[in-house]
């Protein structure tokens, strides 16, 4: 049997910043990684495209990856921002130098549409550093447009590739022609804004970071317990806030500013090139996560503890 990622929600980390110069808040940081063990992630995403990975320094990077490593016992996945297989592989092996075997595998973006160039960008990367792959075709992101056929092609010529983020719209389309392809997990991703439809193509779950991770946690079990209906009932509350937040352009502040206003971060900065957060959206936001965590203190509890420094807003507290 072909090793393949476990199936779940791998929540993928916000790196927030604090103050006017924006460095790197470790205590939030930490704060929302022990949220994400507390609530049964499967894994934890690191410097992914949401944790602003393109804009830390090499120090940066290493300190968030530090600081995560401390945090949690939960397996890690390592995002590489370069399509470069040089400068990955450096990147590679500074994030193994950190995490050491609690690295599960590094997420590479397909660097060209061409099956054959990124099959052997995967090679180099594995042959120089042993790292397992999740491949990530994630065109807004990488600039870089590949069909499905051809990444199908990439994962059978390549045996490390252990699962696939497909983040290339229509989502479920794809993840339906991927799962029945491969034998790898295939994980949708933007925001859980598909995940319905993704469940039903085959995805394994979700890869992806939202305000109420919660949410994509319980939608995952309900599907793997009792299939579609137990599954949109479980999501089906928090889908006005999953929309509000994947808005094109603005979705990093969104999220981080709910993120902040739910407790789980000091700070909602961004770094450039992000944009800040619209206020003229203040309103509906705090709408949404009112109706979010409404939703959340219905659910029937379950046997998990929260760090006592995580604040639940309701929706009397905006």
């Amino acid at each position: 049997m072909r090793q393949s990622l476990a199936p779940g929600v791998w929540g993928v980390l916000a790196t927030p910043f604090q103050g006017s110069t924006l460095d790197v808040d470790t205590d939030s940081l930490a704060r929302l990684v022990a949220y994400y063990e507390s609530i049964g992630a499967t894994g934890l995403t690191v410097l992914g495209v949401f944790g602003e990975a393109a804009a830390l320094t090499p120090a940066e990077r290493g300190l968030v990856l530090e600081v995560v490593v401390e945090e949690t016992t939960l397996p890690l996945v390592v995002g590489v921002t370069s399509l470069y297989t040089g400068t990955a592989v450096e990147e590679i092996r500074a994030a193994q130098a950190v995490a050491g075997e609690r690295l599960a595998a590094v997420m590479v973006q397909a660097n060209s549409a061409n099956p054959a160039v990124v099959s052997a960008h995967l090679n180099a990367i594995h042959q120089a550093t042993g790292a397992n792959v999740v491949l990530q075709d994630y065109p807004l992101a990488s600039g870089v447009s590949i069909s499905t056929e051809a990444l199908i092609s990439v994962v059978q010529a390549c045996g490390h590739v252990i699962a696939v983020k497909a983040e290339a719209p229509p989502t479920s389309v794809a993840i339906a022609r991927l799962s029945r392809a491969l034998e790898v997990s295939v994980f949708g991703g933007l925001g859980g804004q598909g995940l319905l439809d993704e469940l039903q193509s085959g995805a394994a779950g979700a890869m992806t970071g939202f305000s109420y991770p919660e949410a994509l946690i319980a939608c995952v079990r309900a599907w793997q317990r009792d299939g579609y209906e137990a599954a949109r009932d479980a999501l089906l509350p928090y889908l006005p806030l999953i929309n509000f937040e994947q808005q094109a352009r603005i979705a990093l502040s969104v999220r981080k500013e709910c993120l902040r206003r739910r407790g789980l971060i000091a700070d909602a900065g961004v770094r450039a090139p992000a944009a800040p957060f619209p206020e003229t959206l203040r309103l509906s936001m705090l709408t949404h996560l009112a109706e979010a965590a409404a939703a959340l203190d219905a659910r029937p509890p379950e046997p998990v503890t929260v760090p006592a420094t995580v604040i639940h807003t309701t929706a009397g507290s905006f």
